[in-house]
């Protein structure tokens, strides 16, 4: 077995007085030395860019290795509409900008109410605060948000002239959206993962046909009888201008993406795969052929009648709502995709100890590979956020049982000394096990979710006896730390 070590000291530079930290690695007796420079005044973000083919990597974060089924120590969280009314930040920032569409249109709002549970809260999914309804003036739809009424269309769709109002998606009419995932993609990078969503063509076309929001959905149902070619069209336009804008979403930096087929819950199974299915396919197969590495997510509230045709439609990951059992889940869809959920919303009203108990019923139920912990809903107006804390906390606290290897356990050491808020240096010695190759993401997670909420001046990390490859993503990984503004690549 070829073996490494490693050592990363901080110090100054001999040629223009800089602080660096040093680092040598011994790899077979043999020293290389790198050198990492920390500047006096805080650099701008480092650029990346995003590349929808690139290969999964090991710096990936902890929510997109579990859409892959990929092995995980814990169960990665998020909550949907986990930025929202709940929050006090939220309620304040929305008594001084009342417009929806202003907030969810504004690059500045939407990246500042997007980080705001994330900064609360730090969950494993940073999800764009946006709405399904967005792209629609992009490709000839305008819409209004009423406070009573909700989304209105003033001109609905249900012929062949009104077809004509129907034009390819212009990108350059979404551009705040491609601006707020760049901005929060660097905001984040290496501490969670950025999701961006759609609407499925169904649930974008009951709006487009009935004008609205509506709980019956008996004009676009009837037209699956009296009008089939119309409604083809609706949903074929639609179909095309979804899978250009989740390119688009992924181009601009989103790790995920997911699909709300909100209203397919009110059609029979048999309608909605006639209806329904043959154009989420035909996004996931779009995007497929340009991101193949991009996990996508699909989630359909009311789905338990539809969770195998879900699985039909070649998605990373199905979301269950809070009405499905999550063991019977898991049977029903086997183990060739991932789940997500699914937590009742209302158990964040519970006493705390209640809450603990379902977050652990529902990760055992789910088993250890393949699952996002969520809830099996939105977030509800008036959940108390000491609730959702209490949620991302013991979604952190929850560790899996790693697989066994034939080879000895290795361990390593790292001892930090972090500065926070100008208090004296506190020394903090972190053990971790099984650091093998097929073990580099303990690595990776355990270091990140030690460092992300917490700034270092100092830093001294030893690492021995590392594969040579885990080593590797030790030095990744100080590249993608919560404190790169701090530290960046001297090359």
């Amino acid at each position: 077995m070829v073996l490494s070590s490693s050592t990363l000291q901080l110090g100054p530079c001999s040629a223009c007085g800089t602080s660096r930290l040093h680092s040598v690695r011994h790899h077979n007796g043999l020293k290389e030395k790198l050198l990492v420079s920390t500047p006096a005044v805080k650099h701008t973000h480092r650029k990346f860019r995003v590349s929808c083919s690139s290969a999964p990597s090991s710096s990936d974060p902890l929510l997109v290795k579990a859409a892959r089924r990929e092995p995980v120590i814990r169960p990665p969280a998020w909550m949907m509409r986990q930025a929202g009314r709940y929050m006090a930040t939220y309620q304040k920032l929305a008594k001084k900008h009342p417009s929806f569409r202003e907030r969810s249109e504004t690059t500045d709002l939407i990246v500042e109410i997007t980080l705001q549970p994330w900064e609360a809260f730090q969950p494993d999914g940073v999800i764009l605060f946006s709405d399904i309804l967005t792209p629609l003036p992009a490709f000839g739809v305008p819409f209004d948000i009423e406070d009573v009424r909700g989304p209105v269309i003033q001109s609905p769709i249900r012929s062949e002239e009104g077809l004509k109002t129907l034009h390819p998606l212009d990108l350059g009419k979404l551009q705040f959206v491609g601006d707020s995932l760049r901005i929060l993609r660097n905001e984040i990078e290496g501490q969670a993962a950025l999701l961006g969503f759609v609407g499925a063509p169904w649930t974008i076309a009951t709006y487009i046909v009935e004008g609205g929001t509506t709980r019956t959905y008996k004009t676009i149902k009837s037209m699956c009888h009296t009008a089939p070619h119309i409604l083809r069209a609706i949903l074929s336009h639609l179909a095309k201008a979804i899978s250009e804008y989740v390119i688009y979403q992924i181009e601009s930096g989103a790790h995920c993406i997911q699909i709300f087929d909100s209203w397919g819950g009110q059609l029979p199974p048999h309608v909605w795969e006639q209806w329904s299915k043959p154009y989420i396919q035909e996004i996931v197969n779009t995007v497929r052929q340009k991101c193949p590495e991009t996990p996508l997510v699909l989630y359909i509230n009311g789905n338990g009648g539809l969770l195998e045709r879900m699985k039909e439609t070649g998605v990373d990951v199905i979301g269950l709502d809070w009405t499905i059992d999550m063991a019977d889940g898991r049977r029903r869809l086997g183990s060739g995709v991932g789940v997500q959920g699914n937590v009742d919303p209302a158990c964040l009203f519970s006493p705390l100890p209640a809450l603990t108990e379902e977050i652990h019923r529902v990760v055992k139920s789910a088993g250890q590979t393949g699952h996002i912990l969520n809830l099996g809903h939105g977030v509800l107006v008036g959940t108390p956020e000491e609730a959702v804390k209490h949620f991302f906390d013991v979604a952190r606290s929850i560790r899996f049982d790693l697989p066994s290897h034939d080879l000895a356990a290795q361990e390593a050491r790292l001892v930090l000394a972090p500065v926070a808020n100008g208090t004296e240096p506190m020394e903090a010695v972190i053990t971790i096990d099984v650091l093998l190759r097929a073990c580099a993401d303990v690595i990776v997670i355990t270091v990140q979710e030690q460092l992300r909420v917490n700034a270092y001046r100092d830093v001294k990390i030893v690492a021995d006896a590392l594969v040579s490859d885990c080593a590797d993503t030790v030095f990744d990984l100080i590249y993608l730390s919560p404190w790169r503004d701090a530290v960046c690549l001297q090359s």
